[in-house]
C-alpha cells in the first residue's frame, strides 16, 4: 500500500515534469496540533524544483500545487510547508 507521502511525490512528478520531488512526512512534529490525526500522515514538507515554476510568483506556484492536491486534502492531509524552485534558483539545493 502507498503512503500518502508516495502518493504526493508521484502527484507532483505527474504534474510539474521533470521535477525534483522530496516529501517528508513531519506529522510527529504536530501530534496535539489542529488536524493532526493519531495514525499521522497529515503534515508535510514538500521541496518541488522544476521548470515549470518559471515566470511564476510564490502565490501562483503554491496554488499550482494545492490544486494538483487537491484529493489528498479531501483525504485527510492538513498542511503543507512548501519551497517550490525552479532548476536555476535551486542551485544546489
Amino acid at each position: 500500500m502507498q503512503t500518502r507521502a508516495d502518493r504526493i511525490r508521484h502527484t507532483l512528478l505527474a504534474a510539474f515534469p521533470p521535477a525534483r520531488v522530496d516529501v517528508e512526512d513531519e506529522s510527529h512534529r504536530h501530534a496535539g496540533h489542529a488536524g493532526a490525526r493519531p495514525g499521522g500522515e497529515t503534515h508535510y514538507s514538500v521541496l518541488v524544483v522544476s521548470p515549470a515554476f518559471a515566470g511564476q510568483t510564490r502565490v501562483a506556484r503554491s496554488r499550482a500545487v494545492h490544486a494538483a492536491l487537491e484529493a489528498e486534502f479531501g483525504g485527510g492531509l492538513h498542511a503543507l510547508s512548501l519551497r517550490l524552485l525552479t532548476p536555476e534558483e535551486a542551485g544546489g539545493a
